[in-house]
């Protein structure tokens, strides 16, 4: 799969990625961090404890932080990252306590903790945890619309009929129920969200709209939104990723032959934007000025142009694999390896209009290591 030179690359990293995550577990284990301050994890389980609060312990990341555990536990068979895991794991039945903190990312909360650690240790408990996120997820589509709706009410909005091309990467909790239960419900809402999201969300030439509005009584489109991208129609990076990575996801699942043809569709667009150093934009579409970059994008990107490549045949796959090795190195060259900061990926962005910029974000770690235990052929499939 790679050549002599990009093996022995690949290895240099996993063992960075090691040497890294063997001091910074133990410094983190009590935490479930979504970024750093000054250097440091911050720490979601104490920002806010009531947990109504997004910032809190409801806050849509905080899976992330035990998937990376649960990657280091597969990779070096290590008990300690499978307790650190367990650790993000408990701490987040409080969210199940509060409810009102959660909404369509109870996949992403749930896939790599309870998901993850049932496939690994067939837990009841985290069984019992996932299936329970799986309905809450499941209640929240919308039937008229044919989407899984997006958030909850937000001051001054009408979110009723809102859907995001986010929630590609929630839907493979409602698979994995199905393959756990075997009820087709599951699988039926999360194809028919997959189905929707091919003809409202993806663009003919492959680019992506971030949000978009149905009318929740009668379905139709009545309106798409730029979201966190630039503006409405232009291109959200890490919105073409939630696409490029979703239609594989559920193409994974399902063998639905559609979600592949989309997957490369959106993944073809990806790469003809990608510019000559690696470095993803924000938003393909912005302005050159100012240069507002967004390392996370391409940490997903690359996890899904490997899977690409695995299906493809022999002459597509150089297309999907080069593209993901040129994201993924030039990644390696900006993050930070040392101990003068807790994550890896020091260039992420979580919108374009957000106040701030270039900073850490813990899904960006999380990608990134995927990706390259991908390359591997050593990674454990979370989704």
């Amino acid at each position: 799969m790679l050549n002599v030179q990009e093996q022995a690359w690949m290895q240099e990293v996993v063992g960075k990625i090691t040497t890294k995550m063997a001091w910074v577990s133990e410094k983190s284990k009590n935490k479930i961090p979504y970024t750093t301050i000054e250097g440091t994890h911050d720490n979601r389980i104490v920002d806010n404890p009531t947990g109504t609060d997004t910032d809190g312990i409801c806050w849509w990341t905080n899976g992330f932080w035990g998937g990376m555990m649960w990657l280091m536990h597969h990779e070096t068979g290590d008990e300690k990252y499978r307790e650190i895991a367990e650790f993000s794991e408990i701490e987040l039945d409080r969210c199940f306590e509060d409810y009102y903190g959660l909404h369509h990312d109870v996949g992403f909360m749930w896939l790599p903790t309870s998901v993850a650690n049932y496939r690994v240790t067939k837990s009841p408990e985290s069984r019992k945890r996932a299936l329970h996120a799986a309905n809450l997820l499941a209640g929240r589509f919308n039937l008229a619309g044919g989407f899984i709706r997006a958030w909850n009410d937000l001051e001054g909005c009408d979110t009723r009929g809102w859907a995001i091309i986010d929630c590609m990467f929630n839907i493979p909790l409602l698979y994995w129920a199905s393959e756990e239960t075997g009820d087709p419900r599951f699988k039926q809402i999360a194809m028919k969200h997959a189905d929707t999201a091919m003809t409202a969300f993806v663009r003919p030439d492959g680019s992506v709209n971030h949000i978009v509005e149905f009318d929740p009584f009668n379905g139709g489109v009545v309106k798409t939104y730029g979201g966190q991208g630039y503006e409405e129609g232009s291109s959200w990076t890490r919105g073409q990723t939630w696409a490029l990575y979703g239609f594989m996801m559920s193409y994974i699942h399902t063998g639905k032959e559609e979600y592949l043809q989309t997957a490369k569709r959106v993944a073809n667009y990806f790469i003809a934007n990608i510019p000559a150093d690696g470095v993803i934009p924000v938003d393909f579409r912005q302005p050159k000025e100012p240069k507002r970059e967004d390392d996370t994008a391409a940490a997903i990107a690359a996890c899904g142009l490997i899977e690409i490549a695995k299906v493809v045949g022999e002459y597509e796959k150089p297309l999907y694999l080069d593209a993901a090795i040129k994201l993924l190195r030039a990644l390696d060259a900006r993050s930070d390896w040392t101990e003068n900061s807790d994550c890896i990926l020091q260039y992420g962005s979580g919108a374009y209009h957000a106040a701030s910029h270039h900073h850490a974000i813990i899904y960006g770690d999380y990608y990134f290591m995927e990706a390259i235990f991908k390359l591997k052929g050593n990674d454990l499939y979370l989704w």
